[in-house]
């Protein structure tokens, strides 16, 4: 079990690297009334941070209210 754990991690962040290197080209994003220039690997690297970020705390809180 600990060796398909690892290989989905692993498969995950090469699928990852593959989806960065290949959106180097500049984007522009607008947050709100702001707007930002940055290579699409940042912004692909950021949302997916964010969305793991929120997976834990959501993990979190239902955890709290279970015990």
């Amino acid at each position: 079990m600990q060796k398909v754990k690892w290989s989905a991690v692993i498969f995950t962040v090469g699928l990852l690297l593959i989806l960065i290197f290949q959106n180097t080209e500049p984007v522009e994003t607008r947050i709100l009334f702001t707007s930002f220039i940055m290579p699409r690997a940042v912004l692909l690297l950021a949302t997916t941070a964010l969305g793991f970020l929120c997976g834990v705390i959501l993990t979190m809180v239902m955890h709290k209210r279970k015990i």
